[in-house]
């Protein structure tokens, strides 16, 4: 026969207790002295009593719940930040509930309100303009973002973007490189950084950049534009993309066209996604710590939560990742 499962009845009369304080103990709404709270604690473990999140969760307001939204769950970048934000809330007792936005911003605010009602905080990656994201406010709970957001003021983690993008192009100037070009996704604010890092760069040099707009950060959008950029009259010996992903697309059809990389044109990334270092060549990229990201944001969120005091922003360095798909034009 099914051994009945446990009530908190069971545990107050098992202690010796009333059902209010096996409550309060359980939802930590009270201390009580350390002997009433070490046999309520024995008794539970005896009995192997488990509570109901949902009457916690009606008890304390709080549902140990986070809400993380993504722009493309497809992308191993954000993979990576959801395992480094998912690990951090599990070691402190949390749930997260995933959003993915699909790169698609109408999507964005129905899906995030909704998400707000269920959660006790919110973790955010936005393709929406800045101007457009005062209704946040309005969520009322406590909230990260991804990214510089000039016009909240609200908890922040970004990768430094500009610096990444500036040192893969110095790389790639010392390497004798001199025609350049940028494969970049304009509707993300993140796109302006990193091509603001290539100019300044190239600029110090008296280079000229080439600029290619993808419709998506896509492996789909880096082949697409591939002909177009390299069956011109002078295609570029040097190419930095947006990604990763359209990366190692536009590799895959320059070496479809016959293209030798990097013998013909070096190609490089960012966000040292994993696949990158299994193309042929490996592909030379820009490490943004994708999971140390998720880290440092949900780590930022729960003492937001928790009324404890947080930097209100956070910058992570990025590194170089030096492979095949880039070589000296010396």
């Amino acid at each position: 026969m099914k051994k009945p499962i446990p009530t908190i009845r069971d545990v107050a009369a098992a202690a010796g207790v009333s059902t209010a304080t096996i409550s309060k103990f359980i939802n930590g709404t009270q201390r009580f002295s350390p002997p009433v709270e070490a046999r309520i604690a024995d008794v539970i473990g005896q009995l192997g009593y488990r509570s109901n999140p949902l009457a916690q969760s009606m008890i304390t307001g709080k549902t140990k719940t986070v809400g993380l939204s993504v722009l493309d769950v497809s992308n191993p970048h954000f993979t990576s930040i959801v395992k480094g934000a998912n690990r951090v809330a599990q070691a402190h007792g949390y749930t997260v509930l995933l959003v993915d936005t699909e790169e698609n911003p109408d999507r964005e605010r129905p899906l995030l309100e909704a998400l707000s009602r269920r959660v006790d905080g919110l973790i955010i990656f936005s393709r929406m303009p800045d101007a457009e994201l005062e209704w946040l406010a309005g969520l009322d709970k406590p909230l990260v973002f991804f990214g510089r957001l000039p016009r909240l003021t609200l908890p922040t983690v970004a990768s430094d973007d500009h610096r990444g993008a500036y040192m893969m192009t110095r790389h790639l100037v010392t390497l004798g490189h001199k025609r350049f070009a940028y494969m970049g996704f304009s509707r993300s604010r993140r796109d302006e950084e990193r091509m603001g890092g290539v100019k300044e760069c190239l600029a110090a040099h008296g280079l000229e950049l080439a600029v290619y707009d993808a419709a998506t950060p896509s492996a789909h959008e880096g082949e697409r534009l591939c002909a177009e950029m390299m069956l011109g009259a002078e295609h570029p010996d040097a190419l930095v993309c947006y990604n990763d992903l359209m990366a190692l697309g536009f590799m895959k059809a320059a070496q479809t066209l016959g293209f030798r990389i990097p013998a013909d044109i070096s190609v490089a990334g960012v966000d040292n996604i994993v696949y990158g270092n299994y193309t042929s060549p490996p592909l030379t990229t820009v490490d943004l710590h994708s999971e140390r990201m998720g880290v440092a944001a949900m780590e930022k969120l729960l003492d937001t939560i928790a009324g404890r005091p947080t930097e209100p922003f956070t910058l992570i360095e990025p590194q170089l990742i030096l492979r095949g798909s880039t070589t000296s034009r010396n």
